[in-house]
């Protein structure tokens, strides 16, 4: 049997349906994603990474004016967000191997980035900064300290991982990016843990 850390895609799949309507649509990260914003230029395209099925975070982005781009590795969750959101593109595909050709204003991966392994996260901040335009906003959640995680959803093993906030930072400032705010554990925020960071245009 595959770890865990290579069941994510197959896991959220067989789990769309269930999935969707776990989430919920509830915003309580509204106050976040008004950081993120505000941080980016006024109005720009944002790339969300891991988007899910689309609600409530790609939705309550593309209310406020943005275009958008959705990446999820789970066709059925994708399935989803072009029925809701028909005027949005949205792509099938692997984070990890991203390259699109163009660069966002914004770049979002809410509750997904921390599903990679250690040297999978390592390496996406070349993606983050390849796809990122001068000014760019990123936010991403993290675990509060370095640590490989199984939890549990719908009674099957669920994979976390996180770096050390340390690495984080170097790892971002290494890649042109300034953190604006990282807070651990936001007890506003469900316990989430937060970056937000802005993109120099240059390493």
């Amino acid at each position: 049997m595959s770890a865990p850390a290579d069941q994510i895609s197959d896991l959220y799949e067989r789990n769309a349906a269930r999935y969707d309507a776990d989430r919920g649509k509830s915003l309580a990260e509204r106050a976040w994603l008004d950081r993120f914003r505000s941080a980016m230029p006024t109005g720009g395209a944002i790339l969300d990474l891991g988007c899910g099925s689309g609600e409530p975070i790609a939705r309550y982005m593309i209310e406020s004016g943005h275009a958008l781009t959705g990446v999820d590795s789970s066709a059925s969750l994708i399935a989803l967000c072009r029925d809701r959101f028909p005027d949005s593109d949205w792509r099938i595909g692997d984070m990890r191997k991203l390259d699109l050709g163009g660069r966002f204003e914004g770049i979002i991966a809410w509750d997904s980035f921390f599903h990679l392994r250690p040297d999978d996260q390592r390496a996406m901040f070349a993606v983050f900064q390849a796809h990122a335009a001068p000014g760019a906003a990123l936010m991403f959640t993290s675990g509060p300290a370095a640590a490989e995680v199984i939890g549990e959803y719908r009674g099957e093993p669920l994979y976390h991982s996180s770096l050390d906030p340390s690495e984080y930072r170097d790892l971002l400032e290494g890649h042109g990016f300034q953190v604006l705010r990282h807070v651990v554990e936001d007890p506003d925020c469900g316990g989430h843990t937060i970056w937000l960071a802005k993109f120099s245009g240059k390493a």
